[in-house]
């Protein structure tokens, strides 16, 4: 792949519908300058990787999004050998691609991913700025484009599950909270086509969910899932019906949370 066709593929065509919080924007673009890497941290569904796609878009750089897992590899990331046409051909990864063309590389939910596979980015997140293909025996200087972008949800953490204090000194780190209620309901109001009225009576029900968060429920409604109840009703479910089913039966199996949550529902949609 060259660098036109990696541009083709990975850029981002539509300018992807997002609504700043706070200063989020400003400081990813004076990190963006400084060439610091970065960590997004914040709960399930609350706009982290809308916030990656706003700024490639703005940047006017590729994206490259990986979602990591605890299978995922080195050889995931910077690539690996084929056998291809009765030849060997070494097959970039979209780390490799990003460094050296330019570009974003988000990887979702990093704790997820090994701890042997998050060590070769290290070399990428301090002044060198280099990628070393142990494979093929190349060093890789990063693109004046590239930016090394990680984010997880600080509600699923654990000691097994937790970055090095090696690899978070790294980085510049944004939090991102669940939105305040103006804003998660201009976010709902766009998202959805539900009128402003409706949309903030979701988002209130929907803040009203979270505070369950530690009394039974491990985490609170996210934005997305409000989105999707909003384009179910205006697609001509029922509220009760379209919570029940994007959020009760979501975020929980446990019938007494599953009724707690359907009585907050209630309040806002009951008859």
């Amino acid at each position: 792949m060259n660098e036109n066709e990696f541009r083709e593929r990975f850029g981002v065509k539509a300018e992807p519908n997002y609504i700043p919080q706070d200063d989020e924007v400003g400081m990813f673009l004076a990190a963006f300058r400084s060439n610091i890497p970065m960590i997004l941290k914040g709960p399930t569904g609350c706009g982290k990787t809308r916030f990656v796609q706003y700024m490639a878009y703005r940047l006017k750089v590729p994206l490259v999004t990986v979602s990591c897992h605890e299978d995922l590899t080195a050889a995931d990331l910077v690539g690996r050998f084929l056998f291809k046409d009765n030849q060997t051909v070494w097959q970039p990864g979209p780390l490799t691609l990003a460094v050296r063309y330019g570009g974003l590389c988000y990887l979702d939910e990093i704790v997820e991913a090994r701890k042997d596979t998050t060590v070769i980015i290290h070399s990428l997140t301090d002044d060198r700025r280099i990628l070393y293909l142990d494979k093929t025996g190349e060093v890789i200087r990063a693109h004046p484009d590239f930016m090394m972008i990680l984010s997880y949800n600080p509600g699923y953490q654990s000691i097994v599950k937790d970055l090095k204090q090696s690899t978070k000194q790294r980085f510049a780190s944004l939090i991102f909270p669940h939105p305040c209620l103006e804003v998660e309901t201009e976010i709902l109001a766009s998202e959805t086509g539900l009128s402003r009225e409706e949309s903030a009576r979701l988002a209130e029900m929907g803040s009203k969910i979270r505070e369950l968060k530690g009394f039974g429920l491990d985490e609170g409604v996210g934005t997305r899932l409000l989105v999707y109840v909003g384009r179910l009703v205006k697609a001509g479910l029922s509220p009760l019906d379209a919570c029940r089913c994007c959020i009760s039966q979501t975020l929980t199996d446990e019938e007494e949370i599953m009724e707690s949550i359907n009585n907050i529902v209630n309040l806002y949609y009951g008859d």
